[in-house]
This record gives structure tokens, sequence and C-alpha cells, in this order.
């Protein structure tokens, strides 16, 4: 028979912290990636919706469940690979986070709702977006998690109209897909979340409230809330994921083929909810972009800030670096900072995705040996998906041709597999 102090964490803490973990990985940049997927994608949306989820949803879920395992930091997640690895991997988790999911943001910002109705140059955006930024990383202030409470629920709540609208409005009549690889495609596209990164690195934060929070709850107990709370926040993200793909299908006939992302999105909205919805989406989405720069530059500041012996001066010339390079890159357009991106996201997330995998894994299955072979063939098959990446198709191709899913651009899922039952045959015997 279940206490009554744990109905009270069924009850109350459930809701909370799975609204928590939906909000940490539901970001504005997100948003403009699934509608234009489900736009090409047509009558394949849900093969592409299916993709899509597993890379933007299912892993980064995963990835909390392995922090409750763990109850620990960024570093603890690859540390079986070696210490030395394992802040060479922080190192670049931090670069890549602050180079290019935070200038994205103000990129975003400038698409959605400066441009359209002021329309000054994206240079003079950024700048100001990251001096703003700048102040509130040094003055630290609640007043950006007060707004977070809010913002997220506004988002949804359009968000859902926009796709009720469209799903109980509109004919199911999909323009047919010209796609080759749908499911793989959707798979890819879902890097572009940094769902997955942002499930390690900040991941931390949901694990330390719940610990606060139920500090006369047992271990079992806070992992077992966590688990339940990230099944929620999974089947939320599913199902906004999956929703805003399929209304990009069902616009397939409305718009023009190289419409821009951002685009795509404010003219679904504007279609399904008038002028005035859509200006006060741009308004929403620009604050939560702020909020997710904001935390981003905090967030690294603060790791070079306690590699460095708590050194203030660390975490100021971090924060103002951040910013400088938030400036450069926010000024070009979203499709451009999405295409910069995908070289460094064919090379860490494959490893991310292994490491969330072998952290969830039962230890009996992930000893350091194992965490080693795996991690390396893991980097090693990436290779050959990094180097096509950067435009070294044709030099790579027969090398590709003989790994299984190469041409998917997952040649390191079947070797990573293969080696982990191997390791672990060998570490039996």
């Amino acid at each position: 028979m279940k206490t009554n102090y744990q109905q009270s964490i069924n009850k109350k803490s459930l809701t909370v912290t799975a609204f928590a973990l939906f909000s940490l990985f539901f970001g504005a940049g997100n948003l403009v990636l699934p509608p234009l997927l489900g736009f090409k994608s047509g009558d394949l949306w849900w093969l592409v919706a299916l993709g899509f989820c597993i890379s933007g949803a299912l892993v980064p879920i995963l990835g909390i469940v392995a922090h409750a395992k763990l109850q620990g930091t960024l570093f603890d997640f690859a540390k079986k690979v070696s210490p030395s690895f394992s802040v060479a991997y922080c190192y670049l988790i931090y670069a890549i986070a602050i180079a290019l999911p935070s200038p994205r943001t103000a990129s975003v910002t400038h698409e959605m709702a400066i441009q359209p109705f002021w329309g000054p140059s994206s240079l003079l955006t950024s700048l100001i977006y990251f001096m703003l930024v700048f102040v509130f990383a040094i003055n630290r202030t609640k007043v950006l998690d007060a707004l977070g409470k809010i913002l997220t629920p506004g988002i949804l709540i359009i968000l859902l109209i926009i796709m009720m609208t469209a799903i109980f409005t509109l004919d199911f009549d999909f323009v047919p897909s010209n796609m080759i690889q749908p499911f793989s495609s959707g798979i890819l596209e879902g890097y572009q979340t940094f769902d997955a990164i942002g499930a390690v690195v900040v991941g931390a934060v949901i694990i330390i409230s719940v610990n606060i929070k139920e500090k006369s709850a047992s271990y079992e107990e806070k992992r077992r809330l966590i688990r339940r709370a990230g099944l929620w926040a999974g089947a939320g993200l599913f199902l906004v994921y999956g929703g805003l793909i399929l209304t990009g299908a069902l616009f397939g006939n409305s718009f023009d083929n190289e419409i821009t992302r951002t685009a795509l999105l404010r003219g679904i909205s504007t279609k399904t909810l008038g002028e005035t919805a859509n200006l006060l989406l741009s308004i929403l989405v620009s604050l939560a972009c702020f909020t997710t720069a904001v935390g981003i530059v905090t967030g690294t500041s603060d790791f070079i800030k306690g590699r460095f012996n708590d050194s203030l001066w660390a975490y100021r010339i971090t924060a103002f670096i951040g910013c400088v390079l938030g400036v450069l890159i926010g000024q070009f357009d979203v499709g451009y900072i999405i295409t910069v991106a995908v070289p460094a996201l064919m090379f860490i997330y494959p490893i991310t995705i292994i490491l969330i995998i072998l952290n969830v894994a039962p230890g009996k299955y992930a000893s350091e040996k194992v965490f080693r072979w795996v991690v390396g063939t893991t980097i090693l098959f990436s290779v050959p998906d990094f180097l096509g990446s950067i435009g070294l198709d044709e030099h790579i191709s027969h090398y590709v041709d003989w790994i299984p899913l190469g041409q998917h651009q997952m040649g390191w899922v079947l070797p990573a597999l293969v080696v982990f039952i191997v390791g672990n045959l060998g570490e039996k015997s």
C-alpha cells in the first residue's frame, strides 16, 4: 500500500518534473525544424516523423534516465573511457553549444520577430541581442526562470491550436514525396535539435532539483519519479514533433518549394490563426530563444570557471567570447547555421548517443573495457560520415559502400553494436 508521501510524489512532483523536462528539450530553435521536414516529406511524413522523434525525443529522454542512474555531471558520462577523454569530450560539447545553437537563437529571433516587422540588418539584431545576453549572463537574475515558466506553456498552446486547426480543417491530400531516405533523413534532422547534447549537459539540473525538493525520498523513489516524468515528457515531444511534421506535410501545396524554415512556420501560423496570433508567436519564440542563449552562455561559463578554480575572470571572459561568437555567427540566416552545424553534429552526436546508451545499460554489460571499445569504434566509423559532410563524398565513397548503413550516414551503428556484443562475450569468457 502506498504511503501518503509516495502518493504526493506521484501526484505533485510527477507533473512538475515532466513539464520541466519538456521545457528543457523543447526550445524555440527546435520549433522551426519539424514543419519544413514535413513540408518536404509529403506522403512519407510518418516515416520522417518516426526518425526525427528517435533522435530528437527518445535519445534525449534516455539521457535523462542515464543522469538519474549516474547522479553526476557531464564528466561522469565519459569517465569510463578515460578521465582525459572525458575532459576533452566536455570541452568539445561546450564549444559546440556556444558556437552553434546559441548563435542560432539570434538568427531565429531575427527571422521570426524582427525582420518581418522592422527590417534592420541581421548584424544589428545579433549585436543588440548578445549585448543583452552578456548583461544577463554577468548579472544573474531569476527573471529568466520566471519567463521560462510562462513562455513554454504559451508556445505550446499556440502550437496545439495551429496543429489542431490544420488537422481538422485541411484535407489529408499529401504531395508525393521525392525523399530517397525518409527515415534516416528524419534521424539526421533530429540531430539539429541538439537535444541529446542538452540531455547530457543540463540534465543534471533536473536531478539536482529533484534531490533538493524530495530530500526524504529514497534513491529508487527519485529514480522512478524521473523515469516516469521522462516518459511523460517524451510522449509530449513525440506529440508536438509528430504534429508539426504532419502540419507541414498538410501544407505541401500551399507554399513555394524553396521557402525557408522560419518563413514556413510564419506562413502556417498566419494561415491557421491570422496575423495577430503570428505576432504573438513571434514574440514568445524570441523570448524563449533569449532564455536559451543566456542558459547556454551561463552554463559554458560556469564550466570554464570550475576548470580554473572558480575564477570570476574565467567566467566573464568565457561569457564575453561566447557573446562575440554569437554576434559573428548569429548574423547568418538559420539555414546557413544549420548547414554549418552538420559536420560537428555528424561527429559528436554518434558519440553522445553511444555514451547515453552505455550509461543506461546495466553495469554488468558496460564495463570500462566495453566503454572504450564501443566508443572507439563509434569514433572510427563516424569519420566517413564527418568527411562526407564536409564535401569529401567522392574520395570516400568506395569505403562507405562497404560499411552497413554507410549510405544513410549512420555507418557507426552496426559496428558499435557488434563490438558491444563481442566485447561482452569476451568479458564473460
